[in-house]
């Protein structure tokens, strides 16, 4: 029942013209206005032979506080279509528009967090690599940025390694360093691509962990690229399925019900095997929109 049904049903039977009036006007379906919209895009990029499509025609919506997940086998698109939202790289067709203005290019509203370990300079210390882009990009003063970043290596577990260089981290203490330089930008979007895919498991899974609690308790929004089903059920809220090359929109899943503590789960192994078959198996290119 609507909210508007349910005003109409409540309501005195001589309520007033006013009132009346007032539980006539509908009410609109559709929630706040995504924060980040994919429109139709396509992207392609060029080889010394020929021209690749990366993607084709892929649209999507990411609201505010939601882990959205890109899914898909590799050379799909999906790191491609994070650097187009990114600004990286501009589409050849459609638009992505964040607040509702076109991405024309990079910007500290968008804060990508990559696969590689090596991507804090070695020559900065922990304090220093978080604070470097909010020096460069002058969005605070030396002090503000000090503060700013011991506050953010605090959340990820880090403050008692501030003083340190990246080469006496683990490469789970070095991605921890990456999140929390992304997280003191406060970006609109957090874009993560494949962030955790070169840790063992072990280690992955304590990342999955930690990125979980901060979002519970910072609650960011999230564009995160991954080849592991169980990874995006255990990260996202919602997943895109992206088709093997060139990457189209194949399916959108609903994954808020999972967790870490769901895997092994019957539930959880189904929709597993559903999102297998929805990749791997011939079955046409169109988008279903599942529960």
């Amino acid at each position: 029942m609507t909210a508007a049904t349910a005003a109409l049903r409540t309501a005195p039977p001589f309520a007033s013209v006013a009132a009346s009036a007032a539980a006539a006007v509908p009410v609109a379906a559709a929630g706040p206005a995504p924060l980040l919209q994919v429109e139709g895009v396509s992207l392609e990029y060029r080889t010394p032979e020929r021209v690749v499509r990366a993607t084709h025609r892929v649209s999507f919506d990411v609201h505010a506080a939601e882990r959205f997940v890109l899914l898909g086998p590799s050379g799909c698109g999906k790191s491609t279509l994070l650097k187009a939202v990114a600004g990286f790289i501009p589409p050849v067709e459609g638009e992505v528009r964040l607040d509702g203005r076109a991405v024309r290019g990079p910007g500290p509203d968008r804060i990508v967090v990559f696969q590689e370990f090596d991507q804090l300079p070695p020559w900065k210390t922990v304090k220093q690599n978080v604070m470097f882009p909010l020096l460069a990009s002058r969005s605070l003063g030396r002090k503000e940025a000090e503060a700013r970043a011991l506050h953010w290596l605090d959340r990820v577990g880090l403050a008692k390694f501030a003083g340190v260089h990246p080469h006496q981290l683990s490469g789970g203490m070095k991605q921890r360093v990456a999140i929390a330089r992304a997280l003191a930008m406060q970006p609109r979007v957090l874009l993560m691509d494949e962030p955790f895919a070169a840790l063992d498991a072990l280690t992955r899974r304590r990342m999955q962990e930690e990125l979980l609690a901060l979002w519970e308790e910072v609650r960011f929004t999230l564009l995160f690229v991954t080849h592991s089903i169980e990874e995006a059920l255990v990260v996202g809220s919602r997943i895109a399925l992206l088709s093997p090359h060139p990457g189209r929109m194949r399916a959108e899943i609903n994954s808020h019900a999972f967790g870490l503590a769901s895997q092994g789960g019957t539930d959880f192994q189904a929709a597993a095997q559903r999102i297998h078959r929805l990749l791997f198996e011939h079955e046409p290119q169109a988008t279903e929109t599942a529960a």
